[in-house]
C-alpha cells in the first residue's frame, strides 16, 4: 500500500509558502517471473511478460494496486482542486462543429459546455432550426460511448453512424432514417478503420473476423475484409467484396468517386505507402484492376473528372507532393499529365467543393490554402486569419455554391468561417466563446540545429512580456512519425500553463510530415534516433536561450509520442524535471504482436525479421534501455484498459520496470484511466481529470505552488 512522506522542495521557494512535496515511500510489488527471449542469440529478459496478459485477474489486481497508489498521491496535492476549477470553467464553453450538408439537410455537432459527449442536430436548410438527431449522451450512462457520422445514401434519406464503446478501435455502424430520427434496425459489427461508401440500396465497410472472446482488445487482427450490406438484411447475409488471404496483415478500405463510377480498394501492408485497384461498383464479384501499385508510394484519388479519368495526389518523382490527371486505362506514370506541380512547400491534401480544387500546403507547419480549377488553373490563394495556423474543410459537391473551413492557432479558438466560392469571400460563421484574452499571449517558430546540423523548427507560446531568466516551467511536446504534421492549434488546456507563467513547445522533428517524405524518411527506421536527437536538441535550445532549466523542463508525447518521451528519458534522464509518456509504444520488441501493431513495421521494422532491424530497436526501446540506479524525471505513465490500439500493456511493463530501477525520490507512477481507449471518445469528465492531474503533477513537481 502507499506511503506518503513530505519532502522539502528542491527549488527556490515561491513568493506565496514553501512548498513541501510528497515521497513515495513504497510503490507496488511487482512480480518477476523468469521470461527470457531470444533474438538472433541475443538473450532479452522480460520479467515483466506476464503484464501482457491484459484479462487475467493479476493483471487486474496490479492495475488496481498501482491506480490506489497514483490517485492517492494525486488527490494529495494540495492545488489539485484549484487547477480542476480552473480548467472546468474554461472547458465550459458551447463547441460546434462545421456543418455537413446532405442535401437541403445541415447536421451539426454541438456540445453546451460539460455534456459527456455532445449532441448531433439536424436542421432544414443552413437558417433552419436546430431538432435532435441523435444525442450521443444517452448512448451510455457514463458518457463513455462516441459517435459520429459515416454518411448519407444517394437519396439523402438515411445516415450510417460509427458508434465506439470506451475509446476502442471497434466500432459498429447503425443505420438511422433521418426523417424519423429512429433506427432502421441495419446494425453491422466487428468493423474497425472503415467509412460507409453509400451505394444504391447499401454501402461498402471493411470489417475483421470476430475475435476469440477474451481477446477483443488484445488479440492481433488479421484478414481485414470488405462488404457490402443491403439495407434492411442481416450482417450474416453481407457480400464479401474483397479479401486477401495471401497477405493476411493488410488493410483493406473502399471509396466511392461523386459520380459513382469507381469503386477504389486500397491496400495498405501498413502505415507506410499502399496500392491502389478500381473497378465499377456495379459488378460485385468481378476482380479489381490495378491503378497505383508501387507500396513504396503514396498516391490517392481525390476525384474522378467528365471524362473519365482520375485526379490523384502522390509523391511519385515529387517527395513533397503534385496532382496528376490519370486515365485508368492506361495508369503507368509515363501517361499521367501533371496538373499542380510540386512546389517548395508541402502538398498536404487536396479536397474538392463547388467544381473547384482546393490544395492545402503546409509553409513550415503552417496552413495556406490555394484554389484552382480542375485542370489546375486560375490559381487564387484564400487569405487566411493568420499567417500562424492551421486550416482545414473545403470540402463538399460539385454543386455547391459555399463551403466551410476552420482555422486555429495557439492563441486563436477554432472558428468556422463560411466560404462563397464565386465571390472568394469568408465571412465567420461561428466563433467559441472561450474565458481567455487571446492578446496577452504571444508565439513565434524559431529554427534550431539538431545534433547532425539539421534545422528543425519549434513554436514556442508564453505570455508577452516573458522574462528570459531560465526560471519558467515550460512543456515540450512532440511526436515525430507516420508521417504525422504538428501544427498549430489551440488548447483550453495549455491556458493552465500559459496563464501561470509557464511556456508551450513544440517541436517538428523528423519523422512527421511537416516537409514531405523526406522528413518522414529521416526518422524512421534504423534512421529514428534522429528523431531522439531532434527533441534533446529542443530541450537544449530552451535551456541554452533561458527559456528554462532542466529543472523546471517537462516532455510530452502520446502513443509515437509516447515512444519519444521513453526514449528520450531513458536517453538523458537529468535533463528533464517531469516526463509524461502517454499510450507509448514502449517495447519495441514485441509491439507488433498485438491487435494492429503489425501495421507500424513499415515506420519502424520487426525484431523478429532480421538482426539489423533487432540491433537498432533494442538500441532505443524504452522498456528494454531503463538502467538500475538511475535517477529518472518525475514520471506519470498514462494509459487506458481500451486502448486496443497501443495495448496498455507497453506502459504497464514500462511502469513496473521504471519503478524498479529508479532511485531518487521523485514519483514515478502509471496512471489507468478506465473506460478509455487511445484518446478519441473520451468524454468530458475524463478529459478534465486527466488534464488536472497532468497539470497538478507538472507544476507540484517543479515546485512551484499555484
Amino acid at each position: 500500500m502507499m506511503g506518503l512522506a513530505l519532502l522539502s522542495a528542491c527549488s527556490k521557494p515561491s513568493e506565496k509558502a514553501i512548498l513541501k512535496r510528497m515521497k513515495i515511500a513504497a510503490y507496488p510489488a511487482t512480480e518477476k517471473h523468469d521470461s527470457t527471449l531470444n533474438f538472433f542469440g541475443t538473450a532479452v529478459n522480460d520479467p515483466y511478460l506476464w503484464l501482457e496478459n491484459d484479462t487475467s485477474a493479476q493483471t487486474a489486481a496490479w492495475v488496481d494496486a498501482q491506480n490506489k497508489v497514483t490517485h492517492g498521491y494525486l488527490d494529495s496535492i494540495p492545488f489539485r482542486k484549484k487547477i480542476r476549477e480552473r480548467y472546468n470553467a474554461l472547458f465550459n464553453f458551447e463547441k460546434v462543429g462545421a456543418p455537413d450538408k446532405v442535401g437541403d439537410y445541415y447536421f451539426i455537432w454541438k456540445n453546451s459546455g460539460l455534456e459527456p459527449q455532445g449532441k448531433i442536430f439536424v436542421r432544414k436548410g443552413l437558417e433552419g432550426a436546430d431538432e435532435l438527431f441523435l444525442d450521443i449522451n444517452s448512448l451510455s450512462e457514463k458518457g463513455t460511448v462516441s459517435a459520429s457520422l459515416l454518411g448519407a445514401n444517394e437519396a439523402n434519406t438515411l445516415m450510417a453512424v460509427s458508434i465506439s464503446e470506451s475509446g476502442s478501435d471497434w466500432s459498429r455502424i447503425v443505420v438511422y432514417d433521418i426523417a424519423s430520427k429512429k433506427t432502421t434496425g441495419d446494425e453491422l459489427r466487428w468493423v474497425k478503420f472503415s467509412g460507409a461508401s453509400w451505394y444504391k440500396d447499401g454501402f461498402f465497410y471493411s470489417r475483421y473476423p470476430e475475435p476469440k472472446k477474451g481477446e477483443e482488445l488484445s488479440g492481433n487482427n488479421m484478414n481485414h475484409m470488405v462488404y457490402y450490406h443491403r439495407l434492411g438484411t442481416p450482417q450474416a447475409e453481407d457480400i464479401l467484396v474483397y479479401q486477401d488471404p495471401k497477405n493476411p496483415t493488410y488493410y483493406n478500405n473502399v471509396g466511392l468517386t461523386e459520380d459513382k463510377k469507381f469503386l477504389l480498394l486500397y491496400n495498405a501492408p501498413g502505415t507506410d505507402g499502399f496500392m491502389v485497384q478500381y473497378k465499377s461498383p456495379d459488378d460485385l464479384k468481378s476482380p479489381f484492376k490495378p491503378l497505383f501499385s508501387d507500396l513504396s508510394y503514396h498516391t490517392s484519388v481525390v476525384e474522378s473528372t467528365p471524362d473519365g479519368h482520375l485526379l490523384a495526389i502522390t509523391d511519385v518523382d515529387a517527395p513533397r507532393y503534385r496532382l496528376v490527371k490519370v486515365d485508368p486505362s492506361k495508369p503507368s506514370k509515363e501517361n499521367w499529365k501533371e496538373i499542380i506541380p510540386q512546389t517548395e512547400n508541402l502538398l498536404q491534401s487536396i479536397s474538392t467543393c463547388g467544381g473547384k480544387l482546393y490544395a492545402n500546403y503546409l509553409d513550415k507547419a503552417n496552413t495556406r490554402i490555394v484554389q484552382f480549377e480542375l485542370d489546375g488553373s486560375g490559381k487564387k490563394d484564400i487569405q487566411m486569419p493568420d499567417l500562424t495556423g492551421t486550416a482545414g474543410g473545403f470540402a463538399g459537391k460539385k454543386d455547391e455554391d459555399f463551403c466551410f473551413y476552420s482555422f486555429t492557432s495557439f492563441t486563436y479558438p477554432g472558428v468556422i468561417y463560411k466560404y462563397d466560392i464565386a465571390t472568394g469571400k469568408s465571412e465567420e460563421y461561428y466563433k467559441p466563446a472561450v474565458k481567455f484574452d487571446p492578446t496577452a499571449y504571444e508565439s513565434k517558430q524559431v529554427m534550431y540545429k539538431s545534433k547532425d546540423g539539421t534545422e528543425v523548427p519549434m513554436f514556442i507560446v508564453h505570455k508577452k512580456g516573458l522574462k528570459l531568466d531560465g526560471t519558467n516551467p515550460t512543456l515540450l511536446y512532440g511526436y515525430g512519425g507516420f508521417n504525422v504534421a504538428l501544427t498549430p492549434s489551440f488548447s483550453t488546456s495549455r491556458i493552465v500553463l500559459l496563464e501561470n507563467g509557464g511556456v508551450f513547445a513544440m517541436a517538428n522533428l523528423r519523422g512527421g510530415g511537416e516537409f514531405g517524405e523526406d522528413w518522414h524518411k529521416g526518422g524512421m527506421l534504423n534512421q529514428k534516433q534522429n528523431v531522439f536527437d531532434d527533441f534533446i536538441a529542443a530541450a537544449q535550445y530552451l535551456i541554452d536561450q533561458k527559456y528554462t532549466s532542466s529543472d523546471k523542463l517537462a516532455i510530452e508525447g502520446g502513443s509515437n509520442g509516447g515512444l519519444l518521451v521513453g526514449a528520450c528519458m531513458t536517453q538523458r534522464p537529468e535533463l528533464f524535471k517531469v516526463a509524461f509518456p502517454a499510450v507509448g509504444v514502449l517495447d519495441m520488441l514485441r509491439y507488433h504482436k498485438f491487435t494492429v501493431g503489425k501495421g507500424w513495421i513499415p515506420e519502424y521494422g520487426c525484431a523478429d525479421t532480421s538482426k539489423d532491424e533487432f540491433d537498432y530497436l533494442y538500441q532505443y526501446s524504452p522498456y528494454h534501455n531503463l538502467k538500475p540506479g538511475t535517477a529518472y524525471p518525475a514520471t506519470m505513465v498514462m494509459t487506458a484498459d481500451h486502448d486496443d490500439r497501443v495495448v496498455p500493456a507497453h506502459s504497464f511493463k514500462f511502469a513496473a520496470r521504471l519503478q524498479e530501477y529508479h532511485k531518487g525520490d521523485h514519483p514515478v507512477i502509471i496512471r489507468i484511466e478506465t473506460s478509455a481507449g487511445h484518446g478519441a471518445g473520451k468524454s468530458t469528465e475524463q478529459i478534465i481529470e486527466e488534464q488536472t492531474d497532468k497539470w497538478s503533477f507538472f507544476f507540484y513537481n517543479m515546485g512551484i505552488d499555484l
